[in-house]
C-alpha cells in the first residue's frame, strides 16, 4: 500500500512538472489559449459571439444579478478583466466584451473606431445582448468610451466604473507624456515582445504575471494588429485634443467610482479629481502602489472597493 501510495505521488509530481515546463516552454498559441481559459474558468466567465451591425463581437460571461458591462483599453481585449472579474461574479452578472477593432471581434482595416463611433457599436451590442440598462465599467480608452456612452444614453447607465480613463487634458503632466514631450520614442502600441514589455513597464507599477509564452503570443497578436492599432491611437489622440473627457463629462449625474492608479505614468492620477470635481455623484479610490491597469495589478482591492460602491448607493449584491 505504502509502495502505491509513493508511486501516484511521483506521478502527479512528474505530470505537475510536465505541465509546468510545457507552461514555460510549450507553443505559444497553445499555451496562451489554455492559460487564459483558466483563468475564464476561475473567474465562471464563459466565451460567447454576438452579431451588430457590420461586426461580429466577442465577449466574455459569467454570474448572476444585475449586468456589469466591462470595456478594455487601448490595443487590449476582454480577457483584461479575468482576474478581477474571479471576484464579482458571485454577486454580479459580469460581461467583458472585446471593441470592434479589437480582441478577437471583427477588426475590419478600413472601420471607423473614433469614440462616437464605438459608443455606437457599444449601444447595439447592449441591444443585441437584450440588456435595458447596464452598471458600466471601463479602463483607460474603455472608461472613455462608457462616460461617453453614459453621455449619450444616460436613462441606460445605473453606474460608471471609471479605471483612469484617458483623455483628460487638464490634468498634471504624467511621466510618459513628460517623456513625448521630450521628443522619446515609446511603445505604447508594441510591435514585438521587446517593445510588449516596455509598454507593460510604462503602464503598470506591478506587472501581472504571466508565463513568457503566453506573453510571446500577447506580442504576436500586438505584431498583427500594430498597424490598425496605431491607426485608432492617433486618432483617439487627435480626437482627445478638441474633444477631452472633461467636456464628455460635464453634466454626468450617474453614481460613479473613479479609480486610479498612485503611480500611474501613462495618466497622472490628479485626473481623478478634475473628473470627481465634474461629475455629480462621483467618488474617488487611489489604489496606492498601483498604475494604469489597476484591475490587473491589484484586483482584489479594486473589487472589494467595487463591492462597497455598489453597496453605497443601496443595491443588495
Amino acid at each position: 500500500m505504502k509502495r502505491l501510495l509513493l508511486s501516484a505521488f511521483a506521478v502527479s509530481v512528474f505530470a505537475l512538472a510536465g505541465i509546468a515546463v510545457w507552461v514555460h516552454a510549450g507553443p505559444p498559441s497553445e499555451v496562451s489559449a489554455t492559460y487564459l481559459g483558466v483563468e475564464r474558468q476561475l473567474a465562471d466567465l464563459e466565451s460567447h459571439t454576438v452579431d451588430i451591425p457590420g461586426f461580429q463581437v466577442a465577449y466574455l460571461e459569467g454570474g448572476t444579478g444585475e449586468p456589469l458591462l466591462l470595456i478594455h483599453g487601448m490595443g487590449a481585449n476582454k480577457d483584461e478583466w479575468n482576474r478581477v472579474a474571479y471576484h464579482l461574479t458571485s454577486h454580479h452578472r459580469v460581461i467583458a466584451i472585446d471593441l470592434p477593432g479589437f480582441g478577437d471581434s471583427d477588426k475590419p482595416a478600413g472601420g471607423q473606431y473614433y469614440t462616437p463611433d464605438q459608443v455606437r457599436y457599444l449601444s447595439d451590442i447592449i441591444e443585441a445582448l437584450g440588456l435595458d440598462k447596464v452598471h458600466l465599467g471601463g479602463n483607460s480608452m474603455g472608461g472613455r468610451i462608457a462616460a461617453a456612452y453614459a453621455a449619450q444614453y444616460p436613462d441606460r447607465v445605473e453606474s460608471l466604473w471609471l479605471l483612469a480613463p484617458s483623455g483628460v487634458m487638464s490634468a498634471q503632466p504624467s511621466e510618459v507624456i513628460k517623456r513625448l514631450q521630450r521628443g522619446e520614442q515609446l511603445p505604447l502600441v508594441a510591435s514585438n515582445r521587446e517593445e510588449l514589455d516596455e509598454s507593460l513597464k510604462l503602464t503598470t507599477q506591478q506587472p501581472p504575471y504571466y508565463p513568457d509564452p503566453v506573453k510571446d503570443a500577447f506580442a504576436e497578436s500586438a505584431a498583427e494588429n500594430y498597424r490598425l492599432h496605431s491607426r485608432i491611437m492617433a486618432e483617439l489622440n487627435q480626437e482627445a485634443a478638441t474633444q477631452p473627457l472633461e467636456r464628455i463629462a460635464a453634466g454626468l449625474s450617474v453614481p460613479t467610482r473613479i479609480v486610479w492608479g498612485q503611480e500611474d505614468k501613462l495618466f497622472h492620477h490628479s485626473s481623478a479629481e478634475v473628473l470627481h470635481n465634474l461629475i455629480d455623484g462621483s467618488s474617488v479610490f487611489l489604489v496606492p502602489d498601483t498604475g494604469h491597469l489597476p484591475m490587473m495589478e491589484a484586483p482584489a482591492e479594486v473589487a472589494e472597493d467595487y463591492q462597497a460602491f455598489r453597496a453605497s448607493f443601496g443595491e443588495r449584491s
